[in-house]
């Protein structure tokens, strides 16, 4: 009898176990507060979904399937598309030769996407500082009043404020080449910080310039032209890549300033759970601004959601008519994933504070230490 007692002990201490072992994790408990909040009129009828990572779970969604104009939030494909074409460890280096022509130089690049003719930029944040290439002819040709230039793989803006810096001290003539094959005597170059440290610059201060660059650039290495219909190619590849549906995608700029560019928050969302699952995104969790802290969302939740700053890393986004956030709010030991477009707002800043201030505030209904 002792014996059977202690075998069904046994057999019931077993079967716990194991009744524990599946039994998946209670979901999360949406509060009331949040479900009002996201049927506030302050938010227009937005796309919001909330996806619970560890199982794929949709915990919460309206309108998810609707195609909407994402404003920077685009941005969040554009940097997930460059790190699916180029290494993190990717630098790119700018330099001036002399050429047989006298006072005429090339300038070469590789497309650096930040370099800049500001001190104050290049010290603070390693920005490759251009001028330094014309310091050099200078300082080996002190007589020149007046050089060309001919350029290959430099953007023209950065031509253009190349001419603006040495106004008044050295006439600049600019001529786009085809081809390198007229340089002589390297003279000077720059180089920019790798490309995981200019990721993580685009997206916590949500720089334009540099996500149209960075994606047009992916969209050339890729294989496809670098206007509109290479980068809706080139976010096509890597949400397919990533498992993703693109169906009803439509991209046409790289930093989501178009008003004709459509997404889910179901893709968005979608790509968030395929970021924090895939080491090879890693640059994109580490560049996301903190609630409260960081970036583009230094100020936010301090005042109307004062609970969730340090709980909340996720990509800003805003145009007239679209206020956005996407990215993870830490619920305890949990992490999930959230998207929130609400594309239908007045054009009024006073809309798209009042916007603001009702997305933070229903994440922080459920956003815990």
């Amino acid at each position: 009898m002792i014996a059977r007692r202690r075998t069904l002990a046994t057999w019931l201490a077993i079967s716990c176990l194991a009744l524990a072992s599946t039994t998946p994790a209670k979901a999360l408990e949406i509060p009331e507060l949040f479900v009002k909040l996201a049927a506030s009129p302050t938010l227009a009828n937005p796309g919001i979904i909330l996806i619970d990572p560890a199982t794929d779970q949709t915990i919460y969604s309206v309108g998810p399937d609707v195609e909407r104009a994402p404003a920077s939030v685009l941005k969040l494909i554009s940097m997930t598309t460059v790190l699916n074409t180029f290494s993190p460890d990717l630098t790119f280096k700018t330099s001036i030769s002399d050429t047989a022509t006298p006072g005429t130089f090339i300038i070469q690049g590789s497309g650096d996407p930040w370099v800049t003719e500001s001190p104050f930029e290049a010290q603070k944040y390693q920005r490759a500082f251009i001028p330094t290439l014309i310091n050099k002819v200078l300082a080996l040709h002190p007589e020149l009043k007046s050089i060309t230039l001919d350029y290959d793989n430099v953007y023209a803006l950065d031509m253009k404020a190349l001419q603006r810096y040495f106004a008044g001290r050295l006439t600049i003539n600019t001529v786009k080449v085809a081809s390198a094959a007229s340089a002589m005597t390297e003279l000077a170059s720059v180089t920019s910080p790798k490309l995981a440290k200019i990721i993580e610059f685009t997206l916590l201060y949500s720089d334009n310039v540099l996500a149209d660059r960075l994606a047009r650039a992916a969209a050339h290495a890729d294989g496809f032209s670098t206007d509109a219909d290479g980068i809706q190619s080139a976010f096509d590849k890597t949400l397919t890549d990533l498992g993703i549906s693109s169906a009803g995608l439509r991209v046409f700029d790289g930093n989501g300033l178009s008003h004709q560019t459509r997404v889910t928050v179901r893709q968005i969302a979608q790509l968030l759970v395929a970021i924090r699952s895939n080491p090879k995104f890693k640059v994109i969790l580490a560049g996301l601004p903190v609630a409260g802290k960081t970036g583009t969302l230094k100020t936010r939740f301090v005042n109307d959601a004062p609970t969730a700053v340090g709980l909340i890393h996720a990509k800003t986004g805003w145009i007239n008519t679209t206020v956005s956030l996407a990215g993870y709010v830490t619920v305890g030991s949990d992490q999930y994933v959230f998207a929130v477009v609400a594309n239908h707002i007045h054009n009024l800043e006073s809309a798209r504070s009042a916007a603001r201030v009702t997305i933070d505030q229903m994440l922080g209904s459920i956003a815990k230490p």
